[in-house]
């Protein structure tokens, strides 16, 4: 999975500072410019990340074809705020 959103990142407009992925859900830091929406990176994501597990994982998609879909509608995001870049980062790699 984190490669798979690592090379998403790379062929798109926006960066992955920081990763961690868990069985359920998985924390990113992300860097982008201001014309990109994080829905518009959120979508991406979770489209191509999909489109990676059915090719590597074929058996899945049985399993998660009656929603046509491996990821839940919705998702969390926040900007860093008051809290350094390190502390964020250091939170995310406390997660897994």
């Amino acid at each position: 999975m984190k490669d798979c959103i690592l090379q998403i990142a790379e062929k798109s407009n926006f960066s992955i500072k920081e990763m961690e992925v868990e069985p359920d859900h998985i924390h990113i830091m992300v860097e982008s410019c201001p014309k990109i929406s994080p829905l518009q990176i959120v979508r991406r994501l979770k489209q191509h990340t999909t489109y990676c597990i059915w090719q590597d994982f074929p058996s899945l998609k049985r399993h998660f074809w009656k929603e046509k879909t491996f990821w839940s509608d919705g998702y969390f995001c926040s900007s860093i705020g008051n809290a350094s870049i390190e502390t964020v980062k250091r939170y995310i790699q406390s997660q897994g």
